[in-house]
C-alpha cells in the first residue's frame, strides 16, 4: 500500500501508556511484579462482582490453562466452531484432547448449537463458544446447550472487551471460565497478554499455579525483600504463561480508556451502517436490544452482484490504499484439521459459503474522521 495507505488495525496507544511503561521500566520489575495484581483486580471489578481475573501472556495460554484446569485430556472431546482463530481449536490437541468442529449461525457466525447438539458424544466434556467480532454468543441459549448436554463452558472472549448481554458483562456470567486477548490488534492491548475471568476459586487457584511453573507462590512474592525469597514449592507441573509488568502497566491505561475507544469503534460501525446500506453487501448484524457490542471487528459479506467477488475487493482496496482483512478462514479449510480429521467443505455448509465472501475492513479507535471517510470512499468506488 505504500507510506500513504491506512492499515487495517493500529493500537490506540497514546502519551499516558508511554509513560506507564516508562515508569514500570524504571521500576525494574521487567517480568511480574506488583502491577500483574493490580491490573487483574481492576480486570475483574470490570467484568463484575464476584469473579477472580488471572493474568497470561496470551488468550491462547490462557484457553490451554483453563481446559486444563478442568481436567480435559486424552480420550475426551471439545466442540468448537470451525468460524475461528486455531488457537481456539489447537489448546484442546495439546492436552490430548480431540477438537470437534462445529458449523456456524448464518446470521451471526456464531457456533450452531442445533449442529453442535448432532455431534455431542460420551466422549464429549466441553464446549468452546467464540464470540465473533465482539457480539456475545446469546448467553440462554450457551447455557440451555451446556446444561442439556452436561459440559463445561470455556468462552473463547478474545474479540469481546467491553462487551456484555443485558447488563452482564462478558467474564461475569455461569460459564467456568471466559478468556480474553489483548493481543496488539485487540480492543484494548498490552502488545501480547490475556486474561482468565472465572467465578470458580478452585479454578483460579490452579490457574495461577500453573502458569508459573507449579510455584506455590507467585514470581512477584518470591522476589520481595520483606519476607525470606529463597525458599518455595513446586506443586504442579505447570507451564511458563505469566504477563510481565510493563505489560500489566499498558493495560491498566487501556482499562480506564476501554469503554470510551469502544464508543468511538461503535460510532465509526454506525458511520459504515450507514454508508453502506445501497451497496451489493450484507452488512453485520447490529447487538441484539440491552447488548453491547465491542466492535472488533466491521465484517462484510460480498453479495453475488458484486462484481470483483471477494479476493478482487481486497485487491482493489489495497491498490487504492486501504488495508482489509478476512476473519476467518474456517478451520476445515486448513491444511493441518482438514488432513487430521478428515473435513470437507460440505461438513460445514455455512461456513464454508460465507467465507468465500466476508471482508473485514479497518475499524479501531484511533481512526480519524478523515480516515473513515476514506474507507467509506474507497469501497462505494470500488463496488459502484
Amino acid at each position: 500500500m505504500g507510506d500513504s495507505g491506512l492499515p487495517f488495525a493500529l493500537p490506540d496507544i497514546g502519551e499516558e501508556e508511554i509513560a506507564a511503561v516508562t515508569a514500570a521500566l524504571r521500576s525494574g520489575w521487567l517480568s511480574s511484579g506488583p502491577l500483574v495484581p493490580r491490573f487483574e483486580q481492576r480486570f475483574a471489578e470490570a467484568c463484575g462482582p464476584g469473579v477472580s481475573a488471572i493474568a497470561v501472556n496470551s488468550a491462547t495460554a490462557g484457553l490451554h490453562l483453563a481446559l486444563e484446569a478442568l481436567g480435559v485430556g486424552p480420550g475426551m472431546e471439545v466442540l468448537v466452531p470451525t468460524w475461528t482463530f486455531t488457537a481456539t481449536a489447537e489448546v484442546v490437541v495439546h492436552l490430548g484432547a480431540e477438537p470437534v468442529l462445529v458449523d456456524v449461525d448464518p446470521v451471526t457466525l456464531h457456533i450452531d448449537f442445533a449442529d453442535a447438539a448432532r455431534k455431542v458424544t460420551p466422549r464429549t466434556v466441553a464446549v468452546l463458544p467464540v464470540h465473533f467480532a465482539g457480539q456475545l454468543v446469546a448467553p440462554a441459549q450457551l447455557r440451555a446447550f451446556a446444561e442439556r448436554h452436561q459440559l463445561a463452558v470455556v468462552e473463547d472472549a478474545a474479540h469481546s472487551f467491553p462487551a456484555s448481554s443485558q447488563g452482564v458483562a462478558a467474564g461475569a456470567g455461569p460459564s467456568a471460565a471466559t478468556v480474553f486477548s489483548f493481543y496488539a490488534t485487540k480492543t484494548i492491548t498490552t502488545g501480547e497478554g490475556g486474561m482468565v475471568v472465572t467465578r470458580d476459586p478452585d479454578l483460579a487457584r490452579r490457574i495461577r499455579t500453573t502458569r508459573l511453573h507449579g510455584f506455590d507462590r507467585d514470581g512477584f512474592d518470591r522476589y520481595r525483600s520483606d519476607r525470606p525469597a529463597w525458599r518455595y514449592d513446586v506443586v504442579e507441573a505447570g507451564w511458563k504463561c505469566n504477563l510481565t509488568d510493563p505489560a500489566a502497566a499498558l493495560g491498566l491505561v487501556q482499562l480506564d480508556r476501554a469503554e470510551a475507544m469502544r464508543a468511538r469503534r461503535e460510532e465509526i460501525a454506525g458511520w459504515y451502517r450507514e454508508a453502506f446500506a445501497g451497496l451489493p453487501l450484507d452488512l453485520p448484524t447490529p447487538a441484539p436490544a440491552g447488548d453491547v457490542h465491542a466492535w472488533h471487528l466491521f465484517v462484510v459479506r460480498l453479495r453475488p452482484e458484486a462484481a470483483p467477488g471477494r479476493d478482487g475487493f481486497i485487491q482493489e482496496m489495497s491498490r487504492l490504499g486501504v488495508g482489509c482483512s478476512v476473519h476467518f478462514i474456517p478451520l476445515h479449510q486448513h491444511s493441518y484439521w482438514r488432513h487430521r480429521y478428515h473435513l470437507t467443505d460440505a461438513m460445514f455448509p455455512v461456513a464454508s459459503a460465507e467465507f468465500a465472501r466476508v471482508v473485514s475492513l479497518p475499524i479501531f479507535s484511533a481512526m480519524t474522521d478523515e480516515q473513515v471517510d476514506r474507507v467509506i470512499t474507497t469501497v462505494h468506488k470500488v463496488l459502484q
